[in-house]
């Protein structure tokens, strides 16, 4: 077995990718995004997947079944899975949080440059999680 570590200053600031996943497991998945000023996730719900997202830098808005709050560097917000979620970047620079799914929400080692292209990919069925 490998043990990778990953350091707060390191990977999260240096990923422009709107969705990077950084390691996958039998039984949950790592991924650092980068919402760009003004952008969004996009609202979704991810039924098989629990989700825990936790804020690196800027500054963002989370809507979780239609109540929004604020959420800043150091927050951490856990959406079991069926539950509707959105997350905002509501701030002057990029919001970069860490996410973890479990199990696995997208295809291993997946890259998405924009949100754009991850919405392309999750259509075509190229983002689809490893078998469980």
């Amino acid at each position: 077995m490998t043990i990778r570590l990953w350091s707060r200053e390191g990977e999260p600031e240096q990923s422009a990718d709107f969705r990077r996943v950084l390691w996958t497991g039998e039984h949950s998945q790592l991924v650092v995004m980068t919402i760009p000023v003004g952008g969004e996730i996009g609202e979704e719900t991810h039924w098989e997947s629990d989700q825990i997202l936790s804020f690196v830098s800027g500054a963002g808005k989370a809507v979780i079944e239609h109540e929004e709050q604020f959420v800043a560097p150091g927050d951490i917000v856990a959406v079991p899975a069926g539950t509707r979620h959105n997350f905002v970047n509501v701030g002057p620079n990029p919001l970069v949080l860490y996410t973890i799914y479990g199990p696995p929400e997208h295809a291993d080692g997946a890259v998405h440059h924009t949100k754009e292209d991850a919405d392309t990919a999750e259509a075509s069925g190229e983002d689809e999680p490893p078998e469980q």
